[in-house]
């Protein structure tokens, strides 16, 4: 990742931002190869075609994205950015293309071709624990509530990959996984999880049929304990790293992302509505390296300012494809994890009947507005 500060050169955006404007850029023989529908296209760059011969402009998922292949490596670049006009503190697509561009006059990149052909990765079989758990009953991936789906969308999406094995991001069970938006009386500490992966947001979401969704899955710790025997503090509920991973976050970022990379797998995670201070002062910020189950923060409600939001994780999986990072369900990882959290195999129920009017949005129209233009993307 690299910033451009203000005054960087010419023909760079006339507006001065608060923070720098951070252009990332990756690039990797493993491409994940999702069913997209939206994949592989673009616009050519004329100014640059000598250099990237095969470069793509084009805009997803809230970044504007350079793609191109060089010594047989996909690579992206990628600045997070709004697809509209400009407006304050936020950068515009349009501003941000002579700010991608430059970048790319700049870069050189040395190598040669890979030592070794392409193959596919073949799939692993995600262990489940084989005792049936007492109480752990979850809907099936794609089961969200009705009515809450984008642009009168019923349905979510259905995935079944388990992305990662992961630790589950809650250090303690009981968790559950339920909407924050469209809340059920009585549902939101109790079983059975529901997905809201493709829950109705402003969020670009290519996997999901409107092509607009939440992104990620709604995580709520369970309750103290009655007896308080524990010492649990219900403001203190710690979140963990799901991996042995890098850091992506710079200072005051709402967002703190986990980067894996192995040879079978390039996958981040993001963790949101942490106290961004608190993070600064634990120092979560870029480089760090984190150990699967760190405690990396406490489950908290900051959405743009404290109180933002209701108490509860937001958790997201992005995977790295021909077009750059994109969103995937993480719901099927999460029940994964859970299961081997609390060493019991869960018990799938049939989908929510319905259809049900969805519930109005648990939080105030000024807060959805900000939900709409936060800086870091879903909620």
């Amino acid at each position: 990742m690299f910033s451009l500060d203000p005054g960087a050169g010419d023909d760079m955006p006339p507006r001065t931002f608060a923070k720098p404007v951070e252009v990332q850029i990756t690039g990797s023989i493993l491409v994940y190869d999702l069913a997209d529908r939206l994949g592989g296209k673009g616009e050519p760059v004329k100014a640059l075609a000598t250099q990237f011969p095969d470069l793509r402009r084009f805009i997803r998922e809230g970044y504007l994205r350079y793609a191109f292949t060089r010594f047989g490596i996909p690579y992206v670049v990628s600045i997070q950015c709004l697809d509209s006009a400009p407006r304050p503190k936020r950068l515009a697509c349009r501003e941000a293309s002579p700010v991608a561009e430059r970048f790319l006059m700049a870069l050189h990149i040395a190598g040669g071709q890979p030592s070794r052909p392409r193959s596919d990765t073949a799939a692993d079989i995600s262990g489940r624990p084989m005792a049936q758990s007492a109480d752990f009953t979850y809907r099936p991936s794609g089961d969200i509530v009705a009515g809450s789906g984008g642009r009168r969308q019923q349905g979510g999406h259905a995935d079944f990959t388990v992305y990662s094995q992961i630790r589950f991001p809650l250090a303690k069970a009981p968790a559950f996984a339920h909407s924050q938006s469209f809340p059920k009386r009585g549902r939101v500490d109790e079983y059975p999880w529901q997905d809201n992966f493709c829950e109705a947001r402003s969020f670009e979401v290519g996997q999901c049929a409107s092509g607009f969704g939440h992104q990620g899955q709604d995580l709520r710790p369970g309750a103290c304990p009655a007896d308080g025997k524990d010492g649990c503090d219900p403001r203190q509920q710690a979140v963990v790293a799901v991996r042995d991973s890098i850091v992506i976050r710079s200072a005051q970022q709402q967002a703190a992302t986990l980067q894996v990379n192995t040879r079978t797998e390039h996958v981040r995670f993001r963790y949101m509505h942490m106290n961004p201070s608190a993070m600064d002062a634990d120092g979560l910020l870029n480089g760090r390296r984190l150990s699967e189950g760190e405690k990396i923060g406490v489950v908290s409600n900051y959405l743009d300012y404290p109180n933002g939001t209701s108490r509860h994780l937001h958790f997201d999986v992005q995977v790295f494809t021909r077009d750059g990072w994109l969103w995937v369900n993480p719901y099927t990882t999460l029940v994964s994890a859970y299961e081997r959290l609390i060493r019991g195999r869960g018990h799938e129920i049939g989908p929510e009947p319905g259809p049900a009017a969805a519930v109005a949005h648990a939080l105030p129209d000024d807060v959805v507005r900000r939900i709409d233009t936060q800086e870091g993307g879903g909620n």
